[in-house]
């Protein structure tokens, strides 16, 4: 396994959960000739303490670790402008690493995840440039553990990663890696929106002349709808792309993601999954040359099925959250890697601005029968514009 690309070329990638977090009221600083300009922001720093049980590399140990959690440190720029019936917007946004500094002592990671246009009317939006991915999106973007932490270990990393944890990535969801694209949605109508996307194709085929003909087709299906004391999201996504070369077999990578949430009263559930081929585990088909883990992509010629669920409650009373979690993934390799996580976690909101969470996680990873488990503490303290 190549860690040191997967930790340089997924940490990156996780960092972009953070636009699902933008504050609700962004500070708006221009309102002038129907044009708008705003700024969000968010800062969280967890005390972390990790014990591995580590039969795959042999290695236990206990570290402490003071790091971001799932979501990273962020700040973003919105931009609206009115023209007749046209409203043309965008967003920039950059996200700051504050736990490298024993590698690179004041050379932190600044990483940009989201740099695009949109252009809306009664048609609908159109998006065009980078960012999240339609694929899975709806099953991170409702995880209940979000503000959290979540996972780490050493077969995969994380545990003393320069960035962001994991979540529940790889443990119940893949990650909708931001990627150049052109995605077109509808309107809603009676609580339903269709959105359909042209993404950036990743690399699957191992042949040097590799070619992609046509670009990832993605797409969801979202319903929201409301009532007095409770709301109900329920979504399904799909994904499709051919790698092909001269001397192996087109990798076809195809899934279909899923997943509702319904919250009454102070009780929220959230059930997902996702379920395909060629799709990887981590990042989606972008395992395979992103992070140099092309047998979680294809294997012997084969594209390789891959699956995951997710399962979450909360309760929330008055300025306290109670949230549990139990997430798993499966690959069917050679290796058939199984990773499940368990997660508690309590949120306290002090102010709309300033929220506390502590949270207890364990991780199981398993690699050919062989089994590293990861138990993990963390405090966080997390402010958000």
């Amino acid at each position: 396994m190549n860690k040191t690309k997967l930790l340089k070329n997924l940490l990156p990638g996780a960092l972009g959960l953070a636009a699902c977090m933008q504050a609700s009221a962004a500070i708006e600083f221009y309102d002038k000739d129907d044009t708008t300009v705003s700024i969000d922001a968010s800062f969280n720093t967890f005390y972390t303490s990790t014990s591995t049980d580590n039969d795959i590399s042999g290695n236990d140990r206990d570290q402490s670790r003071v790091k971001m959690g799932f979501l990273p440190n962020w700040v973003g720029f919105n931009f609206k402008k009115k023209v007749d019936d046209l409203t043309f917007g965008g967003r920039a946004s950059f996200w700051v690493s504050i736990n490298d500094s024993d590698e690179s002592p004041t050379d932190g990671l600044i990483d940009t995840r989201q740099f695009y246009g949109t252009v809306d009317g009664a048609f609908g939006q159109v998006l065009f440039g980078k960012d999240f991915t339609l694929f899975n999106r709806s099953n991170v973007f409702n995880d209940e553990i979000l503000l959290g932490y979540g996972w780490v270990n050493d077969t995969i990393g994380l545990t003393d990663g320069n960035n962001v944890s994991f979540g529940n990535i790889g443990s119940g969801y893949i990650y909708p890696l931001p990627t150049s694209q052109i995605t077109y949605r509808t309107p809603t109508i009676g609580g339903f929106k269709l959105a359909i996307g042209i993404i950036d194709p990743s690399r699957t085929n191992g042949d040097d002349d590799a070619e992609e003909e046509a670009p990832r087709f993605e797409g969801e299906l979202t319903y929201n709808t409301a009532w007095d004391d409770g709301t109900l999201a329920a979504w399904v996504g799909g994904l499709q792309q051919s790698s092909s070369g001269s001397t192996t077999s087109d990798v076809d990578s195809t899934g279909v993601s899923f997943g509702a949430r319904v919250k009454i009263g102070g009780l929220a559930l959230h059930a997902s999954g996702y379920d395909g081929e060629g799709i990887g585990m981590l990042i989606g088909p972008a395992d395979a040359q992103g992070l140099g883990l092309s047998n979680l992509v294809v294997e012997n010629e084969d594209e390789i099925d891959s699956s995951g669920w997710l399962t979450q409650a909360s309760y929330t009373m008055g300025t306290n959250r109670l949230a549990l979690s139990f997430g798993q993934s499966e690959i069917d390799n050679a290796g058939d890697w199984e990773n499940e996580t368990r997660t508690v976690a309590w949120f306290h909101r002090i102010n709309s601005t300033f929220t506390t969470a502590v949270e207890f996680t364990q991780n199981e990873f398993e690699i050919g029968g062989d089994t590293e488990e990861a138990d993990t503490f963390g405090i966080g303290l997390i402010v958000n514009f």
